[in-house]
């Protein structure tokens, strides 16, 4: 059992229903399910796997180097649930479930000193003299 987190590419791409996946991802809360399908008659790349958000609007594709390893997971029967799991410069980030698991969200690190910043620098503050 186990569980893994993918980065899903091509959102900037339009869907052939002119919806926009950028904005499907936008309105996409972690926790929600997504739907993986593979596409073999896809012309850049037979070995394509589109993913799709809970409301049926592909939101972008697994990552080419990574297409072959998920296609023999869903032609096995491996993946038990994918769910939405965050938004990412590229496009979003999903989590699958493998043998019988469910997918889960992974515990966020703890915000270092470094994230978050706003090139806001004050001054330290000094006891007056």
């Amino acid at each position: 059992m186990g569980q893994l987190s993918l980065i899903i590419v091509g959102a900037d791409h339009p869907n052939k229903d002119k919806s926009n996946r950028r904005s499907e991802i936008l309105w996409s809360h972690p926790g929600e399910e997504v739907h993986l399908a593979p596409e073999p008659k896809n012309p850049v790349d037979p070995q394509a796997v589109a993913v799709f958000s809970a409301r049926g609007v592909q939101i972008g594709y697994v990552r080419g180097e990574q297409c072959q390893l998920i296609r023999s997971y869903l032609s096995r029967d491996r993946i038990t649930g994918a769910i939405f799991q965050d938004r990412h410069d590229k496009g979003a980030v999903i989590r699958l479930a493998l043998d019988g698991d469910a997918p889960t969200l992974p515990d966020l690190p703890p915000e270092s000193a470094a994230e978050g910043q706003d090139g806001f620098y004050p001054d330290p503050e000094y006891d007056d003299f």
